[in-house]
């Protein structure tokens, strides 16, 4: 199924614009995560009303924290289309309920571990649901100690093939990892992953803990 599905991304890539993008361990795929980070740590740094981290805190906080990128945590994955779509209640780290609908699951292969992920559309701007974007929230056996208790965050682009590169080298915390005031979703039970995903984003001892993580 792996080769099948590279064999996919690479014609999903060629005849559709909207694709992902292939598979690639070289240097510039290194060097593109690199400078994502460092854009990132720069807005988190500067006094854009965009920036989650509270003043007094960015000292600590910032540069932040990652494990070191490795791509074999770049993987192929196939989504499964929900056929009926259900909206319901997501909770969240203060302990509310936030509306998402369910997009379908992503099945995927991790460190030759086979996963399957349940995947969202967010709310947009205008409070429909966002179905443009697939939302990834997911928690491991990381979660708690070197990584965000609540779990970690990844968004994708829709894809007209189903073929997507899910990449946990761009994990992210939410930003009630770093100002509790802001209301971030939790990870269902589904996307409670039992394996280590040593990748992307870490947490630092002083991000505040969530109200409710792992119910």
């Amino acid at each position: 199924m792996q080769r099948f599905l590279v064999m996919l991304l690479a014609a999903a890539a060629t005849a559709c614009s909207s694709g992902p993008t292939p598979l690639d361990d070289s240097a510039s795929y290194v060097d593109r995560v690199r400078e994502s980070r460092a854009r990132k740590d720069a807005l988190f740094q500067s006094n854009s009303p965009d920036n989650p981290v509270p003043k007094e805190k960015r000292a600590r906080l910032v540069p932040l924290a990652y494990y070191e990128i490795d791509p074999d945590y770049r993987v192929p994955a196939q989504l499964a289309i929900a056929s009926d779509q259900p909206v319901f209640d997501m909770p969240t780290s203060t302990g509310k309920m936030r509306k998402v609908t369910q997009i379908g699951t992503l099945t995927l292969t991790v460190k030759g571990q086979a996963l399957t992920l349940t995947a969202f559309a967010g709310e947009g701007p205008n409070g429909r649901p966002d179905m443009n974007r697939v939302f990834l929230p997911f928690s491991d056996a990381t979660s708690g100690s070197d990584t965000y208790e609540a779990g970690r965050f990844l968004e994708l682009d829709r894809t007209a093939t189903g073929v997507y590169v899910v990449d946990f080298n761009e994990a992210y915390n939410p930003y009630c990892a770093y100002n509790a005031s802001f209301d971030c979703p939790l990870p269902p039970q589904s996307n409670r992953v039992s394996i280590p995903i040593l990748a992307g984003e870490k947490v630092r001892p002083e991000m505040p803990a969530p109200v409710t993580s792992r119910g």
